[in-house]
C-alpha cells in the first residue's frame, strides 16, 4: 500500500516552512522525506523585531519555491501529495492567511483535501521525528515565542494544560533583555552567545513565581529588573556605552545572570510537574528549547531522577513545515483529523492548545 504524502506548510510568523512527510498506510512511524526554511531574521533586525506586514509579504515571495523545493529534493510532485497541512493557528493573522490561502489554492486546483494544524500541537509534536522519539504519556514544556506552558500529554490531542505564563513568556524574556542590552534581533541567541563569557551569580535578579505553589510562570518582573540593573549602570538606552569594549565582561555577567533565571525557573517547574503527575518522561519543545545551558541542566536533573528528556532535532526547534506535516499525519492515524476539499480559508491568530 502506498504511503500517504502529507505537504504540511508553516506560516505563523517569521518563518516560511514546508516539508513533506510520509506516513505509511501499514501503521508505521511518520518519516520526514524533505523540508525547506526560510528566516527572516536579517529582514526585520533593521526594525528590532517582526514586522508584520513584511513578513506577510516575504511569506508570499518564499512560499511557492519552497514548495518546489521539497518536491523536487523528495522526488515527489504536486499529483503525488494526498493531504496539504497549513498552520491554522495561533501567529500573526496576515501571515497566517498567506498559507491558508496557499492551501486552499492548491487544495482547489489540484483537489486535495485540506487540514489546518495547531502551531504549538506541531512542536509538541516535533519530538517524534527525532531520532530519539518519546512515547506518551509524557509531560511537555512547550518554549515557543509568547507562549510558554507546561502540558500532561497522554496522546494525541489528549492535552491538559497544567501552567503557563500569566504575562511575558520565556522567550520575550530573552528577547526584551536582549533587546535592552543593545543586542540585535532576535535577541535570545544573541544574549545566550554573550552569556557564555559572564558568570550567572553576578547580578542579584529574581525567580518570578518559583515558589507560586502552582506551575504557572511570569517573566515580566525578570526583564524589569535587568532594565533596573541598567539604569543603576547608566546604560539603559545608551548604545555607545552598550556597545563599548570596556562594558562587555559585564553586560556578559548581566546575560549569564539573566539565563540563569529564566532556565532555574523552566528547569524546577518542569520537575514540579513531573512529580505532581507522576510520570518519567519530559519533552521539551520550541525554540527556546535549542539553548544550551536550558538542556544541560534538564537533563542533568532529570538523569538524577531516572526521568527521560526529549528534545526535537536542533533544525527543528523553529518554526517549521516538518512539524506541521507530522502533526496532521499523527492526527489522520489517531483519527482524529476532518479532511475536506471544500476551501476553508480561515485561521485563528488567538487558539487555545487545550481546547484540541
Amino acid at each position: 500500500m502506498a504511503d500517504t504524502l502529507i505537504l504540511g506548510i508553516e506560516s505563523s510568523c517569521d518563518e516560511t516552512g514546508l516539508a513533506l512527510v510520509a506516513l505509511p498506510q501499514s501503521g508505521g512511524a511518520p518519516t520526514l522525506l524533505s523540508h525547506a526554511l526560510h528566516s527572516q531574521i536579517d529582514m526585520h533586525q533593521a526594525y528590532g523585531g517582526v514586522v508584520p506586514e513584511l513578513a506577510s509579504r516575504d511569506h508570499i515571495r518564499r512560499v511557492v519555491p519552497l514548495a518546489r523545493q521539497v518536491l523536487s529534493e523528495s522526488g515527489k510532485s504536486m499529483s503525488d501529495v494526498d493531504v496539504v497541512a497549513y498552520t491554522k493557528g495561533p501567529g500573526l493573522a496576515g501571515a497566517l492567511l498567506v498559507g491558508a490561502g496557499v492551501a486552499c489554492a492548491l487544495g482547489a486546483a489540484m483537489g486535495k483535501p485540506l487540514l489546518g494544524v495547531h502551531h504549538l500541537e506541531g512542536h509538541l509534536l516535533s519530538p517524534f521525528l527525532s531520532a530519539d522519539p518519546p512515547e506518551f504519556p509524557f509531560v511537555a514544556l512547550l518554549v515557543s515565542g509568547g507562549h510558554t506552558q507546561l502540558m500532561r500529554v497522554d496522546g494525541v490531542g489528549r492535552y491538559e494544560l497544567l501552567g503557563e505564563t500569566v504575562d511575558d513568556a520565556a522567550g520575550e524574556a530573552f528577547d526584551k533583555s536582549a533587546k535592552l542590552m543593545g543586542l540585535p534581533y532576535p535577541g535570545g541567541p544573541h544574549l545566550s552567545k554573550l552569556a557564555a563569557n559572564g558568570r550567572a551569580d553576578a547580578f542579584e535578579l529574581p525567580r518570578p513565581m518559583l515558589h507560586s505553589g502552582n506551575l504557572d510562570f511570569s517573566f515580566a518582573g525578570l526583564k524589569t529588573a535587568v532594565r533596573t540593573h541598567l539604569v543603576r549602570l547608566g546604560w539603559l538606552e545608551q548604545a555607545d556605552k552598550l556597545a563599548a569594549p570596556e562594558n562587555q565582561a559585564v553586560l556578559a555577567d548581566l546575560a549569564a545572570s539573566t539565563q540563569a533565571a529564566i532556565v532555574e525557573v523552566l528547569v524546577k517547574k518542569s520537575l514540579a510537574a513531573l512529580k505532581s503527575t507522576g510520570l518519567k518522561r519530559v519533552v521539551v519543545a520550541g525554540g527556546v528549547g535549542a539553548n544550551k545551558l536550558l538542556r544541560e541542566q534538564l537533563d542533568r536533573a532529570c538523569a538524577r531522577r531516572g526521568i527521560r528528556v526529549h528534545y526535537p532535532e536542533l533544525h527543528l526547534c523553529t518554526d517549521n513545515g516538518a512539524m506541521i506535516a507530522l502533526a496532521a499525519a499523527m492526527r489522520l492515524q489517531a483519527g482524529l483529523a476532518t479532511l475536506s476539499t471544500e476551501p476553508a480559508f480561515d485561521v485563528k491568530p488567538r487558539w487555545d492548545l487545550a481546547t484540541l
